[in-house]
This record gives C-alpha cells, sequence and structure tokens, in this order.
C-alpha cells in the first residue's frame, strides 16, 4: 500500500511540474494508446473464443463420426445376435436339432469381429459354442456378469466393458480382450420352453480400431467409457490401469453431450462428450484448451509490434500538435511569472485561440486592481493577526492570571522569592506558547511544555496536593498539534477531580500514536463521574459550563477538533465514580510538512 502511495505522490508532483504541451501530449496518446489496446484485446479475445469454437466444432464433428463408425459396428454385432436367436434358436427344438451348424454359418460370415458364439441354458450350462467350446473348469458362467444382466432383464442387450476371455479354453490366444454382448432367449427342448443366454464375444481390436484412427489434432485423444464411467479405450489404458497416469472418465459420465471447459490435474482443457445409443457409452473427446491460441502467436506478435509503432506515431504527431495548441499558453505563463518575480512594465502577449485571448485580457485588466489590493491585504493581514492574539489572550481565565499574581505577591512578601520566581517564569513561558507566533497548529513538545508551564504553577497554587506526570511515547517527537487542547483538559482534572478528593491526587499525560492518529490521555484519580454524565459532558445541545478555569471548557476542545480535522477526531471520555477520569484526544498524527500545507490553507 505505501508503494503505491509513494508512485501517486511521485505522479503527482511530476504532473504538477509538468508542461501544458507534455500533459497535452501523454493525454492525447494515452487515450489513442488505451484505444487501441483495447481494440487490440477484444479482437484477440474474439479471435480466442472464435479458435475455442473451430477447436469444439472439430471436436464433435471427428465424434460424431467415430460414434458413427462405432455405432455401426455395434449394430453388426446386434444383427448376429438378432439373427442368431430369431432365425435359428426360436425355430429348433434343441432335443432333435444342434445349433453348432447356425452358430459356424454366422461366425465364419464375420470371424474378422467375432472371438465366439455361444448358448447357455437357464443354469449357465454350455448348449452350444463355436470356433470355441471347451469349458474352463474354474469358468463360472451363471456368475458372470454379462449373464447376470441378461437373465435379469429379458428384453434388452447387455454391452459388457473390455475384459479378458475367461469362459472358454483357446490355446492360441489364452488372453484376447472381448467385449462381451449378451441377451436372454427362449430354448425349447422337447416341446418345453426355458429360458438361456445368448453370448456374442466381440473382438476389443475392433472397437480399439475405430477410436485409433480419430485424431484430434495436437494434444489431443479420445477415450470410451460406459455409462458409469468405466475405461473402455483409452489410448493410454495399460499406464492407467498400473496407476501411473490418471484420467477424469468418472467425472465425465456425469456430463451432458455437448462441449466444456475443464480444470484436471492443474491444466485446462476442453471436454466434448457423445453418448451412443442403446449401449449407453460415452466418447469422449480432450483437447488443450489453448490449443487455438498456440498456433495464432506469430499473428499476435506481428499484431503486437505494429500496435507499439502506431503509438510511437502517434505520440509523435500528438507531440507536435500540442505544442502548436500551447505555445500561446506557455508565453502567457511566461508573463505571469515574470509578474510573480515582481518585474513592472511586463506586457500580456494576447494570441492564441478565443478562450486564452479572453484569459490573457482578463489578466491585463487584472494587473492593475491587483496593486491596489495588495496594500489592502496588507491592512487586513495585520488587523487578522491582532484579532487573532486578542482572541487567544482572552482564552487565558483573567481569574486564573489574578489569583497567579496574587500567589506571586504573597510569596514575595513571605520571603518565597525562589517560588515566586518559578511561578512568575512558568507563567511567562505559558503565555508565549500561547501565542505561538500566531499559528493554531504547533508542535506537540510545545503543546506538552504549554501544559507542564501550567501545572507547575498549579501545584504552587495547590502546594503539591497532586503530582504530575507529562510524557510521549517514541513516535511522537516531530508530531504536531492543535494548540491548547491540553490545559483545559487538566483544569478540569485539577478542579472537578483532584482539588475536592481527599487523598493525593495524581493527573497523568501521555501522548502516543495509533498508526495514523495521534491520541492524547489526559487522566486523573480524582472523584470520577457516572457514564452517562460523562457522555453528556460533549453534547451541542447540553449548556456551557464553567470549569472555574480557562473558560474554553471540555465540549469546546472537541468541537475545535472536530471542526478542524474532521468528525473522526475529538474527544472520548471515559469515567467512573470513585474511579477517576480519563479523556482522550484524537487527531491526525501531522508531520511538520503537513502542518505546515495545513497552515497555509487557514484563512489569514
Amino acid at each position: 500500500m505505501n508503494v503505491f502511495r509513494r508512485l501517486a505522490a511521485k505522479f503527482a508532483e511530476r504532473y504538477r511540474t509538468m508542461s501544458i504541451q507534455m500533459v497535452l501530449s501523454l493525454s492525447f496518446t494515452a487515450v489513442a494508446a488505451a484505444g487501441m489496446v483495447l481494440m487490440g484485446a477484444s479482437l484477440v479475445w474474439r479471435f480466442s473464443a472464435a479458435s475455442e469454437q473451430l477447436v469444439a466444432e472439430n471436436t464433435q464433428r471427428v465424434l460424431a463420426q467415430a460414434n458413427l463408425n462405432l455405432d455401426s459396428y455395434l449394430r453388426r454385432m446386434m444383427r448376429i445376435s438378432d439373427t442368431v436367436y430369431y432365425r435359428s434358436i426360436k425355430n429348433l427344438d434343441l432335443a432333435e436339432d444342434d445349433l453348432t451348424g447356425d452358430l459356424s454359418l454366422l461366425y465364419e460370415e464375420n470371424r474378422d469381429d467375432l472371438v465366439s458364439l455361444a448358448v447357455f441354458d437357464g443354469r449357465g450350462e454350455l448348449v452350444a459354442a463355436v470356433p470355441l467350446s471347451a469349458v474352463k473348469r474354474d469358468a463360472q458362467t451363471a456368475e458372470s456378469d454379462w449373464f447376470r444382466a441378461a437373465s435379469r432383464s429379458m428384453e434388452n442387450l447387455h454391452f459388457s466393458t473390455p475384459h479378458v476371455q475367461n469362459i472358454f479354453d483357446d490355446p492360441d490366444y489364452p488372453y484376447r480382450w472381448v467385449v462381451s454382448l449378451s441377451r436372454y432367449v427362449q430354448l425349447t427342448r422337447d416341446g418345453a420352453t426355458g429360458g438361456g443366454v445368448l453370448l456374442v464375444d466381440m473382438s476389443f481390436s475392433g472397437i480399439e480400431q475405430v477410436c485409433r484412427d480419430v485424431t484430434l489434432g495436437e494434444g489431443g485423444y479420445l477415450y470410451l467409457i460406459d455409462g458409469d464411467g468405466e475405461l473402455i479405450y483409452h489410448p493410454r489404458q495399460q499406464l492407467i490401469y498400473a496407476g501411473l497416469l490418471e484420467e477424469n472418465n468418472r467425472e465425465a459420465a456425469s456430463y451432458r453431450d455437448g462441449t466444456r471447459l475443464e480444470e484436471f490435474q492443474g491444466q485446462s482443457r476442453q471436454v466434448t462428450v457423445k453418448t451412443m445409443g442403446y449401449t449407453g457409452w460415452k466418447l469422449v473427446g480432450v483437447a488443450p484448451a489453448r490449443s487455438g491460441m498456440d498456433s495464432s502467436l506469430q499473428p499476435m506478435l506481428f499484431g503486437l509490434t505494429l500496435l507499439l509503432f502506431a503509438i510511437f506515431l502517434i505520440a509523435f504527431l500528438n507531440y507536435l500538435i500540442s505544442a502548436r495548441i500551447s505555445d500561446p499558453i506557455r508565453r502567457l505563463e511566461r508573463s505571469i511569472r515574470e509578474l510573480d518575480q515582481g518585474l513592472a512594465g511586463v506586457e500580456i502577449e494576447e494570441g492564441g485561440c478565443y478562450e486564452v485571448q479572453r484569459l490573457s485580457h482578463a489578466i491585463s485588466a487584472m494587473v492593475s486592481t491587483m496593486r491596489h489590493l495588495m496594500d489592502d491585504i496588507v491592512r487586513q493581514e495585520e488587523q487578522k493577526r491582532r484579532s487573532e492574539l486578542e482572541v487567544l489572550q482572552s482564552q487565558i481565565n483573567p481569574h486564573f492570571l489574578y489569583n497567579t499574581l496574587d500567589s506571586v505577591i504573597w510569596m514575595t512578601e513571605s520571603g518565597q522569592q525562589e517560588e515566586a520566581i518559578q511561578m512568575v517564569t512558568s507563567l511567562a513561558r505559558l503565555f508565549r506558547i500561547s501565542l505561538s507566533k500566531g499559528k493554531s497548529v504547533i508542535p506537540l513538545a510545545a503543546e506538552l511544555e504549554h501544559a507542564r508551564h501550567y501545572m507547575n504553577i498549579q501545584q504552587i497554587r495547590f502546594k503539591n496536593k497532586f503530582a504530575v506526570e507529562i510524557g510521549a511515547r517514541p513516535g511522537t517527537e516531530e508530531l504536531y498539534t492543535l494548540k491548547l487542547v491540553i490545559q483545559p483538559l487538566l483544569e478540569n482534572a485539577i478542579y472537578h477531580g483532584c482539588a475536592s478528593a481527599e487523598d493525593d491526587g495524581l493527573i497523568r499525560v501521555l501522548a502516543y500514536r495509533e498508526g495514523e492518529d495521534l491520541l492524547i490521555d489526559v487522566e486523573d484519580n480524582g472523584l470520577g463521574m457516572r457514564p452517562e454524565v460523562a457522555a453528556s459532558l460533549l453534547d451541542g445541545d447540553r449548556p456551557e459550563v464553567g470549569t472555574g478555569g480557562s473558560g474554553i471548557g471540555v465540549r469546546n476542545v472537541h468541537q475545535r477538533v472536530t471542526l478542524t480535522f474532521g468528525e473522526g477526531y475529538g474527544l472520548t471520555i471515559f469515567s467512573e465514580p470513585d474511579e477517576g477520569t480519563l479523556v482522550r484526544i484524537r487527531l491526525p498524527a501531522l508531520s511538520r510538512e503537513e502542518a505546515e500545507r495545513r497552515q497555509r490553507g487557514e484563512v489569514l
């Protein structure tokens, strides 16, 4: 935050010293550059959006083609299943006929896509199978997922996920990957009808080939999942099964058809989903989200170079144009500077555009009037300063002055010359700081010194009935404060706190910094007051109550601070009966420069 403040301050300082030509030139250039940058950013954004849309549309077309190929492949398998069931199984009595011949014929016609055809009865016993017919000893057909799925839902076809064929002994290919299509069938034996399952084991290589031929551009790929998110095909399927790679397939199973952006493993990518009919499988196309932007790097660099050249050209032209516009204003400014230096006989040149001519004419008229007003202003200044001094002098309670002088006379007559000298010295310094050369904002050290001299006088008058501690914490040495804000609070602490107390009183004054604020606490251990009474002391509608001291009053101090620095500053009173009172003054932490600027801003 401080860094931004320093930069803003430097920019403001630089702006104040900058010529109008430079201001015009920089302003025109900044506006033009901002417009070109916004236009370029808009074009880049639209190009990026169009590229992403193009990638999405291309992926959707590729997935539609892959879906068509897979759908054709699966429909062929379904037609084989329908042929076996409706043309063979339903027309044969297994007690008299054999299915093997029909199954063999169908297998031979589709051997490139099939691994085996098999029919099982309701208990999982093999009825007929080709070309594999030897069931493994440990095969539990009735417990297989494909058998159970077909038995539960008799009207539908069921497709399994890829798995190793584990029903039949296959001496040539013991670990052949297949996708099983199963369906419920009705078997007839001796005229009686019973249930069974038709199994069509498709070669996984057919599905794999269809998916492998799909190309989604650089870095893109396609994978196939079932409705539960189980992988059917993935170009890196073995690495995923080995735990060396991860895929967001479970989440993709919940996606609807279409294209979306997703974050996976810290990468943004574009995912397109296409659901296949009949099976519920989903084709998922993945492409890097910024592949379109990568291909446009060279045009973007060319556009950036062109933009920088255009900004340079505009800046040069703006500099020439602004020089033409600002030259009459610079001449007028030079004449005003000479007037400010007190040079006599300065001529105001009236040139440039209409507004500058009118301004020059007005300044010429003002120059003659200015000299007559100067004498009046000087006299008003002297009168203002005298009035301010009179107001400050009137803030000192005459009773306090009379009582102090009476005490000095009494001490002198009784031979207490040292005490009298000390009281007169403190009184003189008290008045000197009260005047402060007419300034209303003085160093904190001077205000604390004023409080010490005031308390020196009061301690002598009250014969040390109370003790005083006045101090400031580190960090407040260079700060400034509104003058005469502590003395009225000390008077209240003396007359309403400690003077009537039976025990020895203690008055503390402590100045410290809190963030951007200066806090001054005036605390006594006197009689105190109820919190509601303390809160009413600052009420603007409450009648003014004399303090028996300076006459300024706590509320007047609060009003002076609030009117000078704003509503966020002023007094806060904390008090409890028999516990004492603490009055806290909150002021802005003014440095010397800030105090001088505020002093110059006052009406003198």
